[in-house]
């Protein structure tokens, strides 16, 4: 007897979500249906797939193979479907693209409503993760990253470089004093990243980064702490530009950054094969030259 895909669907929602509950509410079904699809795939595979403990579900060995094989599987049926609807002279279907919630905020949600009107028969779906996101599993076509890429089998398309500033508020720096020099800064709150640890790394020669007094994991937050007075940041231009062109923020030490390229570089990335080129060339080639970087 063949595995329904949509029970397919149900078991890998459980495992991305973690949790049957979790499963149920993105699904809108009732956690009994989630249940019932979970077991049912285990019964005519004869093979556990979850463990199911009162706080967390795991896989087993034999349900990560099978799970690596399905993702796969889903894949080019999505494939096979785009294929088709791609056919058509205008770009048209689903464009799910995913990047760092700053990038989201402050580039790509200003053009939306242009993009929009460009390409009507495009459903742009928006996803954010401050990490790096694997796309197969994610069910998403293009990514934004910032920063040097570590993945082969992606294509890339570059979108341009945001330089790294040095930023505080006007407040800030009127009561605890201008840096003037690298060392300076020891004498200040620093605003810093909880992981990883390159978003630690200052484009300053000999620069070695202090404790910081604030860390937090999204760059919309620590511009935020910037802008209420809390002390020195390091962040891209993509999403401070504006704030030092109306002055709401000060760039420091300008004098004295060096180029940071692995976290200036920005890069669109999807998968060479994609079935969805035609939606992904239409949303690379509309944002470039609109970014504000």
């Amino acid at each position: 007897m063949l595995t329904r895909s949509d029970d397919l669907e149900i078991l890998l929602t459980v495992v991305n979500s973690g949790g049957f509950s979790a499963a149920a509410e993105l699904l809108d079904i009732q956690v009994a249906r989630v249940s019932r699809a979970v077991s049912k795939i285990e019964k005519q595979l004869g093979v556990t797939i979850l463990n199911r403990t009162t706080r967390r579900i795991e896989l087993t060995e034999e349900g990560r193979l099978f799970l690596d094989a399905i993702r796969q599987g889903i894949h080019q049926i999505n494939k096979a479907e785009e294929d088709i609807i791609s056919q058509g002279e205008l770009p048209q279907g689903r464009l799910r693209v995913d990047a760092a919630s700053p990038f989201v905020f402050h580039q790509i949600v200003p053009l939306v409503q242009a993009f929009q009107q460009h390409y009507p028969h495009i459903q742009l779906e928006l996803t954010s993760n401050e990490g790096i996101v694997d796309l197969i599993e994610k069910r998403t076509d293009l990514a934004i990253r910032i920063g040097q890429l570590p993945d082969s089998t992606l294509h890339a398309t570059p979108l341009g470089m945001s330089s790294l500033h040095l930023v505080a508020s006007p407040n800030y720096l009127a009561t605890r004093g201008v840096p003037k020099h690298t060392s300076d800064l020891q004498e200040h709150s620093i605003i810093g990243f909880t992981g990883p640890k390159i978003l630690n790394e200052w484009p300053l020669k000999g620069f070695t980064m202090q404790p910081a007094n604030l860390t937090s994991s999204n760059g919309e937050t620590v511009r935020q702490l910037a802008l209420a007075d809390n002390g020195i940041a390091c962040l891209s231009g993509f999403m401070v530009n504006d704030d030092i062109t109306q002055g709401n923020l000060i760039s420091i030490l300008a004098n004295e950054k060096i180029p940071h390229p692995k976290r200036e570089q920005i890069n669109a990335v999807y998968y060479r094969s994609s079935s969805v080129a035609k939606r992904i060339s239409a949303f690379i080639e509309f944002i470039k030259p609109r970014l504000t970087l």
